[in-house]
């Protein structure tokens, strides 16, 4: 079985976990979130709420999250997936940093992380959007990207819905005035809440902070790579 053969099982295997309902457990521990959500200073949630809408505004609009980067279209999907690994690697790394400086300091360092999360993250899909073959300058490359983003971050019927996008983005990837940007933000921000509060704390938030912004990046790139993979296979047949 050649690299191809196995990424794409690896896709297949990802979207099987994707598609099932989170159920009970959701529930559960939506209950908790909003147990949370009452704890987390109102300045937080505001900061979160501004730095989404900044960031979705950038994307679209702006070249902010673009780094030309060297891709070679003769690249097999081996290699664009080992150029993907050492930018995910610098990108974690960066995040890992920049999440212990930021929750050494306690509340106020604490929710200057978050914004600065954003832009890593966003900066990394930009670089696998390129990497993976994608005009990333194109209005409709910079949604998927977007959506991307949302489906790693978003949970129970709001993710299903999304990954119903990506996986049929070709009939979707002109209707931008069906996204609803709203109901997005909020299921990023429920997804972030409880383990950012425990990096507000001092002196411990430095430990959340590194643990905490690794996973995120983490899941961003299993699911943006997946997704990708499948995208791709989907245009070669």
């Amino acid at each position: 079985m050649n690299y191809e053969q196995k990424a794409y099982q690896e896709a297949q295997r990802w979207l099987v976990k994707t598609e099932k309902n989170e159920g009970l457990f959701y529930k559960k521990s939506k209950q908790m979130q909003n147990v949370w959500n009452k704890k987390i200073p109102q300045r937080f949630h505001q900061i979160v709420t501004e730095s989404i809408k900044k960031m979705i505004q950038l994307s679209i609009t702006s070249s902010e999250y673009i780094y030309k980067i060297s891709v070679d279209d003769q690249w097999d999907l081996e290699e664009r997936e080992k150029k993907i690994a050492d930018r995910f690697e610098y990108y974690k790394k960066t995040a890992m940093f920049e999440g212990a400086s930021t929750g050494a300091g306690g509340l106020f360092l604490g929710m200057a992380d978050f914004p600065l999360l954003l832009g890593i993250k966003m900066k990394f899909l930009f670089d696998l959007g390129q990497l993976y073959g994608f005009d990333v300058k194109k209005h409709e490359e910079r949604m998927f990207l977007l959506h991307l983003f949302f489906l790693t971050y978003s949970r129970d019927k709001k993710k299903q819905e999304v990954l119903h996008i990506v996986k049929n983005w070709d009939r979707f990837k002109w209707k931008f005035e069906e996204v609803d940007w709203y109901h997005l933000q909020q299921e990023y921000r429920d997804t972030l809440d409880v383990v950012k509060l425990f990096q507000l704390i001092p002196g411990f938030g430095a430990v959340v902070g590194v643990w905490a912004n690794a996973r995120l990046l983490e899941q961003l790139k299993e699911t943006a790579m997946n997704a990708s993979r499948l995208r791709i296979m989907n245009d070669n047949n």
